[in-house]
Parts: structure tokens; sequence; C-alpha cells
């Protein structure tokens, strides 16, 4: 299992923001390249490795997405800081005062997120949330012509700065990117533990682009694949955090606790067979399993499922807390056990089953 956490820690701390996946990608494929028989790419950026078990059987995708939220340069002020343009969902709040990693054509440049500070804000301001066009990333330049020098231009990609870390306790891991980097090594995961076993299938794994900007990559790769079923793997909402009452924990999951399964969000209602499908192998093989549910969000399941005349789709995902920050947090065993789960999911994902499921 180590090994599955060095894997993990290297394509979190990669850099690739939406639209801009391309280093995390070639690393993905570099992993991929040793346990699968074939690479496929589409033309969006997504990627995934194919494993024969059964040819004649059912085709299974499985999906996390390479991006992670993040910046882009928009403009540089006369004063040399940096205007930019969100990549994915932020809260204004989890911004200020962080250090960030500016692309550029000559390299890379360590930056923080600044804003007016607050003690000559007036009384009127000093409480309220500050607005998102009002933050600027500091790179140490002090004009324009600097920051230019410094290879900064318009369409710069900006990325979180948050390196993997083991915490006290050591099942515990914080980073940037868990979301979803978290999904790619699981499905990379699930192709490592299918090596040398049979399963009657033909496997895709890999990861989708501009997941964060609306399940864009997702639409190009059930294109590529065109599966029979589909399980997209995404992180969750931990609801076991100070502050969250106890109706709004009712529908979330704990850290620790099992992977998700996610039972109604903004872009899916699953397909009812294979989400008890998914319910019952856990119980079989005594894995511990969560659901969740949310009223917003979505995961590429909710493009898998629409694609053609309808992919039966699930998404599997971890409770991580403080997601869409520089410093997410999951627990390894819910990592672990959703690599277990998917490979069982694989194993008896046969014709008959699959047929069940799209009939339901």
């Amino acid at each position: 299992m180590a090994a599955h956490i060095e894997v993990l820690r290297e394509l979190c701390d990669a850099y690739g923001i939406s639209g801009y996946e391309s280093g995390v990608r070639k690393l993905l494929e570099s992993h991929l390249k040793g346990v699968s028989e074939e690479i496929l790419r589409d033309r969006s950026g997504g990627i995934v490795g194919r494993k024969t078990g059964d040819a004649s059987g059912p085709k299974v995708l499985i999906a996390g997405h390479l991006d992670e939220i993040g910046f882009m340069v928009t403009h540089i002020t006369e004063q040399g800081f940096l205007k930019f343009q969100t990549i994915g969902g932020w809260w204004s709040q989890v911004v200020l005062s962080q250090r960030v990693i500016v692309q550029t054509r000559k390299g890379e440049l360590l930056g923080v997120t600044g804003s007016k500070p607050p003690h000559i804000l007036p009384a009127s301001e000093r409480n309220k949330v500050v607005e998102m066009n009002d933050v600027f990333v500091d790179i140490g330049a002090f004009s324009r012509e600097e920051a230019e020098e410094m290879g900064v231009r318009p369409g710069d990609p900006i990325i979180p700065y948050g390196p993997f870390t083991q915490m006290g306790n050591p099942k515990m891991y914080m980073s940037k990117a868990l979301d979803n980097r978290l999904g790619c090594a699981t499905a990379l995961g699930v192709l490592k533990e299918l090596q040398g076993q049979s399963h009657p299938n033909v496997v895709f794994a890999g990861a989708t682009t501009q997941e964060e900007v609306g399940l864009r990559g997702a639409k190009t790769l059930v294109n590529l694949v065109n599966p029979d079923v589909a399980i997209s793997i995404d992180v969750g909402i931990a609801g076991d955090t100070p502050g969250i009452k106890d109706d709004e924990r009712a529908h979330l999951g704990d850290a620790g606790k099992g992977p998700l399964l996610m039972i109604y969000d903004g872009s899916m209602i699953p397909n009812n067979r294979f989400r008890d499908f998914v319910l019952d192998t856990a119980a079989s093989h005594q894995i511990p399993v969560q659901t969740e549910s949310l009223n917003g969000g979505g995961t590429d399941a909710g493009a898998f499922h629409l694609h053609g005349i309808g992919v039966p789709s699930v998404n599997i995902g971890f409770a991580t807390r403080y997601i869409h920050s520089h410093n997410a947090i999951v627990h390894e065993d819910d990592y672990f056990n959703a690599i277990r789960l998917v490979t069982e999911l694989v194993k008896g994902l046969d014709g008959g089953v699959v047929k069940e499921i799209q009939e339901w």
C-alpha cells in the first residue's frame, strides 16, 4: 500500500489546473504504460489504459479527472501585480495570503495572494467577505515590465502551492489537488490490482480533463471509449468537522469510514441497479462504504451517463475535508478501500450483470 501512497504523492504534487493538464497527464501516462495493453487519448487530453479480461465482455470505463482548481493570469498591473481569472470553484475566504506557483514560459515563479490590508479598511468593509476581483498575486515585481521580464504573460496558469504532507496521524494526508488526483490514483490502482487476475470485461482506466469547469473532458473521453457502464471516481465532502449541523451531516460522509457512493447530486441520479450492485458488492466483500447526497455540484458521471443512448454510471468518492482549497485532507483507509471496492466491482461486471443494469 505504500506504493499507492507514493503514486498519490507524485500526482498531487504535479501541476495541472483545468486546461493545463499536460504535465500531470504525462505523469499518469508513465504509470499507466506498465499496467496497460494500450494507451488511448482523446483530443482534450483525457487518457486511459486498456486491460482486457474477456474481449467479448462489456466495456467498463473507470476515470478520475486530471485537473485541479487554480487561476489564470488575465493582466499585469503597472505596479507588477497579477490579476487573475478563477479556474474552477473558489470561495474567496480561502484564497487570501496563500502561496501560489505561476507557470511561465521562462519557468516557475513563487507568489502570494494579496488584498488591501484590513488595518486600513473602514469599519463598514472590515467584516465583509473580500471580493475576488480585489485579490491579486504578488510575485515581487515592481513594474509590469519587470513581471514580463520574469516571463509572465496573460494566459499563464497559477497553481495553489500545497505540498503533499503526512500529518501527525499517519493515516491522514494533506495536499492541494486531492480533488481529484485521488480519482486518478485510484483508477491506476485498480489496474495494478487487476494484474494477473481474471475479469469478465475490458477495462479502460484513467482520467478526464476540465472537470472543474463543466465536465468538459468527460464528454470527449466517453466518446472515445463508448463504454457499456462507467464509474467516475471523485472526492466528496466530509461532514465530520465543527460547525456542520446534524441534519447536514446526515447526508455526508466521515473521513476514514469508507469510500462514498454518491446517490444524488446536481448532475445525475445514478442507475438504481448499478447503485445496488455497488452496495451489495461492498457488503459481500466486507468493504466499508458510505452514501452521500448533494443538492448541487456534479461529477464526470453526470456526463458519462448521457452519452449515446445512455451509459449506466455511478460515482465513487472520498470524504475529503476542505476541498477546493490549498490544503485538503483525506484518510488513507478510504483511498485503499476505494481501490478494493472498484476492483471487486470490475470483477463482478460480467455480461449478465451489465445487461441487468442496462435494462433496469
